[in-house]
């Protein structure tokens, strides 16, 4: 059921506040803004503004509302359902969005994680504690679709931005003894964000929804600008903290070092870097030779050096469990390895002056060629569905090999110690391999040399469970998760690319220096971190950078102002139509002139309307709203109805009824909400009852039609018309029974009673009266 239309909207702005007004004055005031913008730029005025918000009571006002309502497993469709909807998600949604704090998203998906933990420990999946972590999910998704309506332009993007990247702390404003016994601290380092949380918790649905992309997307295109709370930072520079703000590069310097931490600009310099290092790499394979130190052997040494700590740092940004969401993690990882394990060989050949251990490291460095070449085409087909699933499937594939190969070393050892030495195990393990394959049976041949009856059992009932089981398993198992990941291939996408922005943000100060000089970087800014004040580290930083990065940062600055951003004057334009990625500058030919035959449909809408057209389709609103309403209020209306007959029927129990739940005046009579009153007095209005037993009036239609009404309504005209229209329709059934030659068969007192009717109301029951009628209605 859609939404309710609300009559006003809610307004949202962030600004600073007082220390000594923190706890009295709400951050978010309600419906003081108008849909018109300030023409001055929207900024963040503090770097953490939302220090005082109740995040540690939030949490667990959370999380004993769903566990009070949540008693049993349901599944997302069955939590989406119409029924569960209307009882459970929109009450829960209301009663948290009506706190205006904007911790509420993040506190939902820190119970989301506890109650996935929770989960975690039991083995049946589909208990109550899954359930009630997507149902937190749910709820956060909704909640945050309502600050996106109703906060438009910029400034509800930089709503929605402070929601989802300001940094939250699950201990904030908690008690002193609380923070004391959990030895909890507000240091910086401490703090989450929403949007860290969400993929910490992979909550793919809250992810890919509109609202959340939007914001992502700005993040990713460099539209909305912060520095993010890091795990730890190898060249720390906080002494200017940029604050959640929008970007515009009309105001913004020239050379300006913070667009290197954006993630676009660093998806595109990471691609460069990692071409640059796979072309040293082959070039120094072709040429490869121990027995010396060749000078490309040194470049690519010295830039694979500084491309492995770019690499480090940015696990050491946001920890592992983020790094290793990305698509190519593992693959920067392995090549890392291999990369320092070369180095270790090579300078240990070089001091020793031994022959050996060079080649060794040489051998060593060969095996990353399997990890570099598939590397370029993660980067480049980042957001196909089949290098999507493959991270998963790969997953899968490494745990079930796992789990084959413990299980199968039972068989090693029993072919082992009935061979009694007279086989290597090398060598069994080699014939075990061919026949897990399928390659070759030489061990099933050779089986009675280990025993004659033994032996060959051993080696046939391996055949049968590697060969035949476990592939089976494993392909269907690979089918699976391919079938899900397809089946939800847009959330996955949406998910990776949360992912990709998230970790695309820097704060350590190393990341603005391009490989090799993120070396040079660390052996001179870290011990001068020691030495110089945090001001004159900053300056001494931000100069180094400038500096190294100026023609990139000269390029970086056309580009957004000519190219990237053709509208960055009007921040209300990038703020509500972001520009789609891969999107083309200029329309083709056939598209700039219209030369098709459905052109029409596209400018239908382009072209706005005029007030004429918009007042008649405004015009009934309200009726499109009552229609909706009265799915939900037909089974209320009709029990009023039945209650309402019972008690016509029964004059007394009505009166002791009405008598028994009257409603107290003056001073004791508590105040109701207005959709309270509406409802009681269409509950409590007494209805006409019908004068034929198969009259066309049905019992109760005055009370069910006006408990459909209850919004936007005036009660007493309704009351009126309704009543009208029961006379009406009486006075047409009379009409046409007389009309059939039927008026014989009506008993006397029905004719005076209806003669007495139609003298009151000065109607004579003939056709043209009807038409009469009909006009005066």
């Amino acid at each position: 059921m859609a939404d309710t239309r609300r009559t006003s909207r809610r307004q949202v702005r962030i600004s600073s506040a007082s220390t000594a007004d923190t706890e009295v004055t709400p951050l978010f005031p309600r419906s003081e803004f108008s849909h018109h913008m300030d023409p001055e730029p929207v900024f963040s005025c503090l770097s953490n503004p939302v220090s005082h918000l109740p995040v540690y009571t939030n949490i667990h006002r959370i999380r004993r509302d769903i566990v009070s309502i949540v008693e049993d497993y349901l599944s997302l469709d069955q939590l989406r359902d119409m029924r569960i909807n209307v009882s459970v998600v929109r009450p829960l949604v209301d009663k948290l969005y009506d706190l205006d704090d904007i911790s509420i998203v993040y506190c939902l998906l820190v119970n989301r994680a506890q109650f996935l933990n929770e989960q975690s420990h039991l083995n049946n999946r589909q208990n109550v504690h899954f359930t009630r972590a997507t149902l937190c999910e749910l709820i956060a998704t909704r909640i945050l679709r309502r600050f996106s309506e109703d906060n438009e332009g910029p400034e509800g993007l930089l709503v929605l931005s402070h929601i989802l990247v300001a940094g939250f702390e699950p201990f904030q404003n908690a008690p002193e003894e609380i923070r004391r016994e959990a030895r909890a601290t507000a240091a910086w380092n401490k703090t989450l964000p929403a949007l860290e949380v969400a993929i910490l918790t992979e909550s793919k649905l809250f992810l890919s929804s509109t609202s959340c992309q939007k914001v992502v997307d700005a993040i990713y295109d460099g539209r909305v600008i912060y520095t993010p709370s890091s795990f730890l930072d190898i060249i720390p520079d906080h002494y200017k903290q940029k604050p959640i703000s929008l970007y515009d590069p009309r105001s913004a310097p020239l050379l300006n070092q913070y667009r290197l931490i954006v993630p676009r600009t660093r998806n595109f310099l990471e691609l460069l870097q990692f071409c640059v290092l796979l072309v040293l790499y082959v070039a120094f394979m072709t040429e490869r030779d121990a027995t010396r130190f060749s000078s490309l052997e040194l470049c690519f040494a010295v830039y694979a050096f500084g491309w492995s700590l770019d690499t480090f740092a940015t696990v050491l940004e946001h920890g592992w469990s983020v790094y290793s969401q990305n698509l190519w993690s593992f693959l920067d990882a392995t090549f890392t390895a291999v990369y320092l394990g070369y180095l270790g060989l090579r300078i240990h050949g070089w001091r020793t002056g031994s022959l050996a251990p060079g080649q060794q490291a040489l051998d060593v460095l060969a095996m990353g060629a399997p990890v570099l070449i598939p590397r370029l085409a993660f980067n480049l087909l980042s957001g196909n569905l089949l290098f999507v699933s493959l991270r998963a499937m790969m997953a899968d594939f490494t745990v079930l090999t796992a789990l084959a190969i413990w299980c199968f070393l039972g068989f090693l050892l029993s072919l082992m110690w009935l061979g009694e030495g007279r086989h290597e195990a090398v060598t069994i393990s080699k014939w075990m391999i061919y026949i897990w394959f399928g390659l070759d049976g030489t061990g099933i041949q050779r089986s009675t040399e280990f025993h004659w009856l033994l032996g060959p059992s051993l080696m046939i009932t391996f055949s049968f469970l590697g060969n035949t089981l476990f592939l089976t398993i494993l392909v269907s198992m690979l089918s699976n998760t391919f079938s899900t990941i397809v089946s939800n291939a847009t959330a996955e996408v949406q998910f990776r690319h949360a992912v990709f922005t998230l970790e695309g943000v820097k704060s350590d100060a190393i990341f603005a220096y391009q490989p090799p000089f993120n070396i040079l970087a660390l052996v001179v800014l870290v011990p001068l971190k020691f030495i110089a004040s945090p001001r004159w580290f900053h300056k001494i930083h931000v100069f180094s950078v400038r500096l190294l990065n100026l023609p990139l940062l000269l390029v970086i600055a056309v580009v957004e102002r000519r190219g990237l951003w053709p509208n960055a004057g009007d921040l209300s334009t990038k703020a509500v139509e972001p520009a789609s990625r891969g999107k083309r500058s200029k329309p083709w030919f056939w598209e700039k002139w219209r030369i098709t035959a459905h052109s029409d449909i596209e400018t239908v809408f382009e072209i706005p309307p005029p007030d004429t057209v918009l007042a008649e389709v405004a015009a009934d609103d309200d009726f499109t709203v009552h229609m909706i309403r009265r799915q939900f209020t037909r089974q209320t209306t009709m029990e009023a109805a039945a209650a309402q007959q019972h008690g016509d029927k029964d004059p007394a129990a009505g009166a002791a009824a009405a008598g028994s739940e009257a409603v107290p005046t003056g001073a004791e009579a508590p105040a109701r909400p207005p959709s309270v009153r509406r409802q009681e007095s269409s509950a409590k209005a007494p209805g006409k009852g019908p004068s034929r037993r198969d009259s066309i009036a049905f019992p109760g239609l005055a009370q069910q039609i006006r408990g459909m009404l209850t919004e936007h309504t005036d009660e007493n005209n309704v009351a009126d018309r309704l009543e009208a229209l029961e006379e009406s329709t009486a006075r047409i059934e009379r009409m046409l029974v007389k009309l059939v030659g039927e008026v014989e068969e009506m008993d006397e007192s029905e004719a005076v009673e209806d003669q007495e009717d139609e003298r009151d109301v000065g109607k004579t029951g003939t056709i043209r009266d009807l038409d009469e009628s009909v006009h005066e209605e």
